[in-house]
């Protein structure tokens, strides 16, 4: 029995925390226990695995045990981020389940994801306005044109300067934020066109938000704005060059950013 717990002993000393018992002369000992009895410091020596003693006078305990404090701190600091980073990660996993594997943009309220409808836009040329469109791409005739969507201000509202989307794209697009402009026309203005005569290819202008992308795994990526938000109306476009250099692939999806009162 007594050779058991030797043993034990020696496997808790040697799996133990090792840190430094100092002395007052400068140096210190490697140690992972020690014990003052009376006038003497015992203390186990990790260097030569055996306990040994020194006069407690040479010893500087108040530093010995400031680091060891410092040291617990710390550690316990550092679990305690860990924990949490643990835990981000566990309720990051449970959101992104609540996301649909449907293409589009979604908003987490609390605990639910709510889909953006995807908005109907029409294209108008300074000849016609061209029927509504909701499926990309869309053909272009020459000359000055803007896209914009119905209405002077969007149904689906967010409280967040900085809100975050979720978004599954259909297809190898880029996606980002836009500003949009009401008019007095009663719609808002996503984009403006030009579209060269010869080669009857469009240029497009949108007022582009700087955004943060994060690819999510899964198809899914997080979009979020760089800087908060002016209140206002915005879209989440989906865009990219289009087979036909004569039409512009769009998708949009409108939001407006409420502030919410304190």
């Amino acid at each position: 029995m007594r050779v058991v717990t030797v043993l034990l002993l020696s496997a808790l000393l040697l799996f133990g925390e090792t840190f430094k018992l100092y002395l007052k002369d400068g140096g210190y000992h490697m140690t992972r226990e020690y014990k003052r009895d009376g006038d003497r410091i015992r203390y186990f020596s990790t260097e030569r695995g055996e306990w040994e003693e020194i006069p407690a006078e040479l010893v500087d305990l108040d530093k010995t045990e400031a680091e060891r404090k410092a040291k617990a701190e710390a550690e316990a600091q550092e679990s305690h981020a860990m924990d949490e980073e643990a835990k981000a990660e566990r309720e990051l996993k449970k959101e992104l389940a609540t996301i649909p594997a449907d293409p589009g943009a979604y908003f987490m309220r609390g605990k639910t994801a709510d889909k953006l409808l995807l908005a109907d836009y029409q294209v108008i040329t300074n000849k016609k306005r061209m029927a509504l469109k909701i499926l990309s791409p869309v053909p272009l005739v020459p000359g000055k044109a803007v896209v914009v969507i119905k209405g002077d201000r969007s149904k689906f509202t967010v409280g967040d300067e900085r809100p975050e989307f979720y978004f599954r794209r259909d297809k190898e697009q880029r996606v980002t934020i836009v500003k949009v402009t009401p008019t007095k026309k009663g719609t808002r203005i996503v984009e403006s066109l030009s579209i060269a005569a010869v080669v009857n290819q469009p240029t497009e202008k949108r007022q582009e938000m700087p955004v943060f992308t994060q690819d999510m795994g899964g198809g899914l990526f997080k979009v979020w704005p760089e800087k908060p938000l002016d209140p206002g109306e915005y879209a989440i476009v989906q865009f990219g060059d289009s087979e036909d250099p004569s039409e512009i692939d769009l998708l949009v999806w409108d939001f407006a950013y409420v502030p919410v009162a304190h």
